[in-house]
């Protein structure tokens, strides 16, 4: 589809609807005025003039000094919406008008939608400068398969612009000399992910220090991160999802597991909102925390699962301030989760903070001898059982089963911040959700016993 804005008489059409009405008799017939207005007859940008006689359904009906008025307002919404007016939509794919999506994020300016048609795209990197993009699949999920190539030596794709959406995209095989390649590199401003996959990358999601950046996933899936080879020979480590010093992440509806060597979620933003996700190794999984906010920050993880597999790399589940709390913090808060540790003896939650204590609430924790908090903080109305009534801990089916002392347990965990405690969904597998719905008092852990 070419660029182009939308038509002025839109704007016109726009603008009239924010004028007041005629006046008394303004255009009628009969009325004060005798004769229709003016023709107004405008240069045009191809050269020439050009009347506006295409107009005539809006001008006739109004006096010459309101046409005058209502052009004005037409520019000052032109003005407004400039960058929208001049976006496009950038089709790739076979027969497309982009072959490859390197060769639109070349095209790509301010506001356009890139619609990425479904296939796989071997060893097609590319830097997306223009701000403000849509980027998605469209009839089904393309896969950008890297197999080893890179943009600037750093990820699949690396994104510079600001307030950038990337929707329905596979990212797969990013590997780099430096062993941190990413599926997506984030040096903007404002990052939104839905509905993606990320897997076997030496990192899933890698973003650079920006003070104001915000960064949004949701619905999506991140898997197998890690850099190949051993550990003691290069000393360098993959995550699955790496935020570095921001303002915000939001994580929420989302799957991220089977972390090799890193961490499964590791944050360095101000502040944090972990919510209703699955955070697991399940059975094979070899990750270092599934958690870790090394440098503190006000930070909410509310109604996920989390899950330690027999071999995991590291013993603590959630780890807080473990390099030095910098961040300004309004507290950690963890509230109904359901946490289950196969590798014992453990920590559910290391608090290495002087300053911050920890407010736990409604938690399962599925385990007896396991240390659940080591560090400064408060533990009300959590449940602590090898046996919590569970639908199948051998599926890692956390749901509760009408038998389960969490039922009605829970308490009211209010607000923090002017922030809910009190969960709103359930995570639905796959990397989905659904309303949590209570019939009494709530229930301890992430999901609400919702009956046989």
């Amino acid at each position: 589809m070419s660029r182009s804005s939308l038509s002025v008489v839109v704007l016109t059409h726009l603008a009239a609807k924010l004028l007041p009405p005629p006046l008394a008799g303004e255009g009628q017939d009969g009325a004060n005025e005798k004769s229709t207005p003016p023709t107004l007859v405008l240069p045009h940008k191809g050269g020439g003039e050009r009347q506006w006689d295409w107009c005539e359904p809006v001008i006739k009906t109004l006096s010459f000094q309101r046409v005058l008025l209502l052009l004005v307002a037409s520019a000052g919404i032109s003005l407004l919406f400039s960058a929208n007016l001049n976006a496009a939509i950038l089709e790739v794919g076979p027969g497309k008008e982009f072959a490859r999506p390197s060769d639109a994020a070349k095209a790509a300016r301010e506001g356009d939608v890139i619609e990425i048609s479904a296939g796989t795209y071997l060893q097609d990197v590319a830097v997306w400068h223009a701000h403000r993009l849509v980027i998605r699949g469209v009839g089904g999920r393309p896969h950008l398969k890297a197999d080893g190539a890179s943009a600037e030596g750093k990820a699949i794709w690396v994104i510079k612009g600001n307030g950038v959406v990337v929707e329905n995209i596979e990212f797969s095989g990013a590997r780099v000399p430096d062993l941190n390649g990413a599926g997506i590199r984030m040096e903007g401003t404002g990052l939104t992910i839905r509905q993606c996959f990320f897997h076997d990358n030496e990192m899933g999601l890698l973003t650079s220090n920006n003070p104001e950046g915000d960064v949004l996933i949701e619905h999506s899936e991140f898997a197998n991160s890690g850099a190949a080879g051993e550990y003691s020979q290069h000393k360098r480590i993959g995550h699955n999802i790496y935020i570095g010093h921001g303002r915000s992440f939001t994580l929420r509806f989302s799957y991220v597991h089977h972390a090799r060597i890193g961490h499964n979620v590791k944050s360095r933003a101000r502040e944090n909102y972990i919510l209703y996700n699955r955070i697991v190794d399940e059975q094979t999984g070899a990750s270092s925390y599934l958690v870790d906010l090394p440098n503190g920050g006000t930070s909410y993880l509310i109604g996920n699962v989390i899950q330690k597999g027999p071999h995991a790399d590291n013993t603590t589940l959630v780890s807080y301030a473990a390099e030095g709390e910098s961040n300004p913090s309004h507290g950690l808060y963890i509230v109904n989760n359901t946490l289950a540790n196969y590798r014992r003896p453990g920590t559910y939650i290391k608090n290495w903070s002087k300053t911050t204590r920890a407010s736990i609430i409604n938690n399962i924790f599925a385990s007896f001898d396991d240390k659940i908090l080591d560090g400064p903080g408060d533990l009300a109305s959590n449940l602590i059982s090898m046996a919590p009534g569970f639908v199948s801990v051998r599926q890692f089916d956390y749901r509760l089963t009408a038998y389960s002392r969490a039922i009605d347990a829970g308490i009211d965990a209010g607000a923090a911040n002017g922030f809910s405690l009190v969960p709103l969904w359930h995570y639905l597998h796959s990397a989905g959700k659904e309303d949590r719905v209570k019939k009494g008092p709530i229930d301890i852990g992430a999901y609400e016993f919702v009956g046989q």
